[in-house]
């Protein structure tokens, strides 16, 4: 046994620090994540505060943990301690190849400091990308921003095409969204009450937010807006005004006032016309 050891020894005292220092660093970048995105998580939870610099910071320093530990234990080891040396003897060389190789990772980061600066938009906001991708901002990394849609899948977009995007945040500065409630209603039904049904069904319902000012109130401008926008080849085209509080309220808001308009015009006699068709028959003739 002492033999082995004796043989050993060489070697655990060559690599023993560190890989030593190589655990400590992944335990140490473990240790604060885990306690630093909990404590950003409650504040956030409990101040209402924006979490986006603060997650932004956290990735930041559990890299800077990494750089840290790797490289005193790449120094440890006396072989690579000279190898270490001698790359930083040519340091301005290197520093370009590296420019050069991690181009778009710089990109990346760079376009990450600049969206936590200026704050298009921020954790836990709601986007729309290219008119196709929507989802919940979810977290903003070094490299790349997570975006939770709707289906709870997660989609992955670099900061630098992110940056150059053109996106539309529904909670940026004024929270309030207006949804347009679109219904077409045949040319022999009545307008009025079709306009009046959509009026009370959309002022009713709980989540519905009055956006007049006190002048307009005194001018006495009705609460709920429903105009006829369009006369379209087989419908007479209506629009309400739809306000909610915020974008997470007004598509369930939309969706339930939707059906009860429907169910009101069904009881009403106010018919949705739909497409019809004339099938003509011709005869074959006879030879």
């Amino acid at each position: 046994m002492n033999d082995i050891i004796e043989v050993l020894n060489p070697y655990i005292t060559k690599f023993g620090i560190p890989v030593t220092i190589i655990l400590a660093t992944f335990v140490v970048a473990i240790l604060f994540n885990r306690f630093y995105f909990t404590l950003i998580k409650k504040s956030s939870f409990y101040l209402k505060n924006d979490p986006t610099k603060y997650n932004f910071v956290g990735h930041f320093v559990s890299a800077l943990i990494y750089i840290i530990g790797f490289s005193f234990a790449v120094i440890s080891i006396p072989q690579l301690k000279t190898v270490a040396t001698s790359l930083l003897a040519g340091a301005s060389i290197l520093a370009l190849g590296v420019t050069f190789a991690s181009q778009q990772a710089l990109s990346n980061i760079v376009s990450g400091i600049f969206i936590v600066i200026f704050k298009p938009f921020r954790v836990n906001d709601r986007l729309i990308i290219r008119d196709t991708l929507t989802g919940v901002v979810e977290d903003i990394t070094l490299r790349h921003t997570v975006i939770k849609n709707f289906e709870n899948r997660r989609i992955i977009i670099p900061n630098s095409v992110i940056s150059n995007e053109m996106i539309t945040n529904s909670d940026l500065g004024d929270e309030k969204i207006c949804r347009f409630l679109d219904v077409g209603i045949s040319y022999d039904s009545d307008i009025d009450l079709a306009k009046q049904i959509m009026f009370e069904e959309v002022r009713k319902h709980p989540d519905y937010f009055d956006v007049r000012k006190p002048e307009d109130i005194e001018k006495g401008n009705p609460e709920v807006t429903v105009r006829l926008v369009s006369l379209g080849d087989s419908s007479v085209n209506l629009r309400a005004w739809v306000w909610s509080e915020n974008s997470a309220k007004s598509f369930v808001m939309y969706c339930e006032i939707l059906e009860n308009v429907k169910k009101r015009f069904d009881g009403e006699g106010i018919e949705i016309p739909f497409p019809h068709r004339t099938i003509v028959e011709k005869m074959p003739k006879v030879k």
